[in-house]
């Protein structure tokens, strides 16, 4: 019987780690990909908004997602692979600091969650805005924050944002979850 358990646990993990690379893989190709045409907007035009390209460019076909779509979803999976491939190591860290843990991804869960409301208002008050004027473009929404010379597409500021809030709220879950040996004493 435990060697039965032992070989599921096994595949489990193999599963687990093939689409962590996969995913890992994913957004490298995606982020080099978006550095590359980035860079080279940046030195026709003197001039990039972060995050334009991931929105402007659809894959494997016009009409199908867009990268950032795809960057995003692979961000969220590939976290939670991390978690399922070694989420039971944050057991064994001293208590004091597996609390300043906690704490930074609650911070870092409550910034981001601020963030993808907020980029979520302004990116609907501008396509409200188009709408009114009898123009629907959804994508090349971008807003010039926090720095005015390098401008941040909403579409994928509002995207990102919202895989960072759910990675860190799922790691603050992750690791709020009472101990098994917590529960044995």
């Amino acid at each position: 019987m435990r060697s039965a358990l032992e070989k599921d646990d096994r595949r489990t993990r193999k599963i687990f780690l093939g689409v962590f690379y996969v995913c890992a893989t994913a957004m490298a190709v995606i982020t080099f990909y978006a550095m590359y045409v980035s860079l080279d907007e940046y030195q026709r035009t003197g001039r990039v908004v972060i995050g334009e390209v991931l929105v402007d460019t659809e894959w494997p076909f016009p009409g199908v997602a867009k990268l950032v779509t795809y960057l995003m979803i692979v961000s969220v999976v590939a976290w939670y692979c991390v978690v399922r491939l070694g989420g039971d190591k944050v057991s064994n860290i001293p208590k004091w600091l597996k609390s300043i843990l906690q704490l930074v991804v609650l911070m870092i869960a409550v910034v981001a969650l601020y963030e993808f409301v907020y980029n979520f208002i302004v990116w609907n008050s501008f396509i409200t805005a188009d709408v009114i004027k009898g123009v629907l473009d959804f994508d090349n929404k971008s807003v010039e924050y926090p720095n005015p010379e390098t401008p941040w597409n909403l579409v994928f500021a509002t995207k990102m944002s919202l895989a960072a809030f759910l990675i860190a709220a799922h790691g603050f879950y992750t690791m709020s979850k009472p101990d098994r040996r917590d529960h044995l004493q």
